[in-house]
């Protein structure tokens, strides 16, 4: 089986797959189905709708982006050499992040890094990190010292911005690996609870929190940026 894992940003949407129905096991056998058959559209609508998680993902195991991105590439090739072994017994999607999961690890090993503690340190990081600004918020009395910002005096025009979208960006960039990888699966690549859970193999409760941690302090990032504009 030969392909070409490059940028597939210019090949036309696949009928196999689509953000809104992957996951299905009907598109799942479509999927595998136009795979086996060497069609590069399927596999680069694929790799379009899944790349960035995957690395987000990787970069919990491994120590650089540029070694996250050969584990990614490894995933897909690993994919494509063993699509006969699966039997749909969970999602193609879910398969592909094990596959991806299981690399990570592997390379965390060869790299020397005690991939069972880091990664729970990963994923519990920030384990006593207050959910919220401490100077912001009396917890005797349950309220606000400062009040968040209110975003509705920002016109409309600003939150759309290039230019805020690239805080985000970077607010996100910058989170801890295990809150940036569930941040960007939740909010970002849209997937459930459940499905994170069951991805990074965590409880409901942790995914919670890192989620509430990811998004608290994406939210601050914008008020200071907010703040920032607003004085200028």
């Amino acid at each position: 089986m030969s392909y070409t894992l490059m940028s597939h940003s210019n090949l036309g949407q696949h009928p196999a797959l689509s953000s809104a129905s992957a996951g299905s096991p009907a598109n799942d056998a479509s999927m595998i189905a136009a795979l086996c058959r060497r069609d590069e559209h399927a596999l680069g609508q694929l790799i379009e709708l899944y790349q960035g998680a995957l690395v987000h993902t990787a970069m919990i195991y491994v120590a650089s982006l540029a070694v996250a991105e050969e584990v990614v590439q490894e995933t897909w090739i690993s994919l494509l050499q063993s699509l006969d072994r699966f039997e749909g017994r969970c999602s193609l999607k879910t398969w592909i992040f094990r596959i991806l999961t299981n690399r990570a690890k592997a390379r965390g090993v060869r790299e020397a890094r005690s991939v069972p503690f880091s990664a729970l340190r990963r994923l519990n990081d920030d384990a006593d990190e207050p959910s919220v600004d401490p100077t912001a918020f009396d917890p005797s009395s349950q309220q606000w010292i400062t009040t968040p910002q209110s975003w509705e005096s920002i016109p409309e025009e600003r939150v759309l911005a290039q230019e805020t979208r690239t805080h985000i960006q970077q607010a996100v960039v910058g989170l801890p690996p295990a809150q940036r990888t569930v941040i960007v699966l939740r909010d970002i690549e849209g997937w459930s609870s459940e499905e994170v859970c069951g991805m990074l193999n965590i409880s409901e409760s942790n995914q919670r929190v890192l989620l509430h941690r990811a998004r608290s302090k994406v939210r601050q990032a914008l008020e200071q940026y907010f703040d920032t504009v607003a004085r200028a």
